[in-house]
C-alpha cells in the first residue's frame, strides 16, 4: 500500500464538531434570530401604520444607524475585553465642544470637527492609559470619566452661553467644507427619479410639493454602513484583528507570544472615542444645536447591541456583524412600538428582557466553547 493511498489516522485528542453546533456557537446566531423574529412580529402587527413605507423605513434606518455606529466601536472594545460608560458623556462634550468652537468663538466648523475628533480621541486614549498604568477595571475608569465629562460640558456649556443648549450649529456650517460629510444627505437625486415615477410617496401640499417623502439617504447611515465594513474586516481579515481576540481572550498568555496587548487595547479605547464622535458630529449638524445632556445612557444601549450580537462580556469573543444586528433591533423596536401604536415606555421593558435573554445565551455559548459545566 503506498502512502498516497493509506487512510488517514485521526488524533484521537482532536474532538469532532457537528455543523450544528458550529452554527449555534457563531457570535451572530443571536442576532440573526432576534432580527427575523422582530421583523415578522412588526410585520404582522404594524405593517399597516406606514412602518415600512419609504418613511418609515428610513425611520428605523437612522436610529438603527445611530445604535451602529457607537455599537461598532464598543464591540471591538469588548473583544479585547474593556468596557467604556463614559461613551454617552462623550456624544454630550464632543457636541458642545463643536458649537462652542464654532458658534461662541467663530472659528471655521472645519476646524471646530477636527480639533473637536483630536480632542476626544486624546480623552479616549487617556482613558485607556489609565485602565493600563493603574490596573483597574476599566468599568470603574470610564464610570468615573463618565460623571467628569457630563460634568465638564454642563459647566463649559453654562459658563459660556448661560445655556444648556447652544444653536446656530447650522448658520455656522453653512458654506463649510468639511461639515457636509457628517450632515449632508446623499442619492438626492435618485429618491427625486423614485417620486417622479411614482415608487415613493411625494409631499401635497407645502413648500414642499411634489417633493419625495424621502428627500436622500443621511450621511449618518453611510457612516454607519462605513464603520460596519471597517470594523468586520479588521477584526475577521488583519493581524491586527486577531491581536484584538487574543487581548480579550487571555492577555497574559497574548503578551507571551508578542502581542501588544496594552497598545491594542489603548487603540480600541481611542477607537470608541472616534465612534462616539462621528455620532455627535451627525447629531449636532442634523439638529443645528448641541446639548449638553446629548447621549444619555447611549453608553449602556451600545453595550446591549454588542450582548445581543452575540459577543461574551468576559471579551476575546463576538462580531462586529451581530452588533450591527442588536443595532437594527433596537431600531426596529424603538420605532415599531411607535407605528404598533403601543406605549413608548414598554422600549426600556424590551431592553431589559432582550439584554437578560442574550446573557444566559451568550453564558450558554461560552460554556460550550470551553467545555465548562
Amino acid at each position: 500500500m503506498t502512502e498516497a493511498t493509506q487512510p488517514a489516522v485521526i488524533d484521537e485528542r482532536v474532538k469532532e464538531i457537528s455543523s450544528f453546533r458550529k452554527a449555534l456557537i457563531r457570535p451572530e446566531l443571536g442576532g440573526i434570530c432576534g432580527t427575523i423574529l422582530v421583523f415578522i412580529f412588526f410585520f404582522l402587527t404594524a405593517a399597516d401604520s406606514g412602518m415600512f413605507s419609504a418613511k418609515g423605513v428610513m425611520n428605523w434606518s437612522v436610529v438603527s444607524a445611530q445604535f451602529a455606529i457607537i455599537a461598532v466601536g464598543a464591540c471591538l472594545l469588548m473583544i479585547a475585553g474593556e468596557f467604556d460608560l463614559s461613551v454617552g458623556s462623550m456624544i454630550g462634550f464632543a457636541g458642545i465642544s463643536i458649537a462652542i468652537l464654532s458658534v461662541q468663538l467663530g472659528l471655521p466648523m472645519w476646524f471646530a470637527i477636527i480639533a473637536t475628533f483630536v480632542l476626544c480621541i486624546a480623552l479616549g486614549g487617556l482613558n485607556g492609559w489609565l485602565v493600563i498604568k493603574t490596573g483597574l477595571p476599566s468599568f470603574i475608569v470610564t464610570l468615573a470619566f463618565l460623571y467628569i465629562l457630563r460634568g465638564l460640558t454642563i459647566f463649559a456649556a453654562i459658563s459660556t452661553t448661560r445655556k444648556t443648549i447652544i444653536g446656530g450649529v447650522k448658520d455656522a456650517a453653512e458654506g463649510d467644507w468639511l461639515a457636509p460629510l457628517f450632515g449632508a444627505k446623499v442619492f438626492t437625486g435618485f429618491f427625486q427619479w423614485l417620486a417622479d415615477m411614482g415608487l415613493i410617496d411625494t409631499f401635497t401640499r407645502g413648500v414642499k410639493k411634489g417633493m419625495p417623502v424621502v428627500e436622500g439617504v443621511p450621511m449618518l447611515i453611510i457612516w454607519a454602513i462605513g464603520l460596519i465594513v471597517f470594523g468586520h474586516i479588521l477584526l475577521t481579515r488583519t493581524r491586527f484583528g486577531n491581536w484584538i481576540f487574543a487581548s480579550g481572550g487571555d492577555a497574559r498568555a497574548a503578551t507571551y507570544v508578542g502581542v501588544p496587548v496594552n497598545r491594542v487595547k489603548i487603540v480600541m479605547f481611542m477607537f470608541t472615542a472616534f465612534c462616539a464622535t462621528i455620532f455627535a458630529t451627525c447629531q449636532v449638524m442634523e439638529f443645528g444645536s448641541a446639548g449638553a445632556d446629548r447621549g444619555l445612557l447611549k453608553e449602556f444601549e451600545a453595550i446591549i447591541s454588542v450582548v445581543i450580537g452575540g459577543a461574551l462580556l468576559t471579551g476575546g469573543y463576538g462580531s462586529v456583524i451581530g452588533a450591527a444586528l442588536g443595532a437594527l433591533i433596537f431600531g426596529v423596536v424603538q420605532q415599531g412600538l411607535f407605528f404598533a401604536g403601543v406605549e413608548s415606555s414598554l422600549f426600556r421593558v424590551f431592553l431589559g428582557v432582550i439584554l437578560l435573554m442574550a446573557v444566559i445565551l451568550n453564558t450558554y455559548i461560552r460554556r460550550m466553547i470551553t467545555g465548562e459545566k
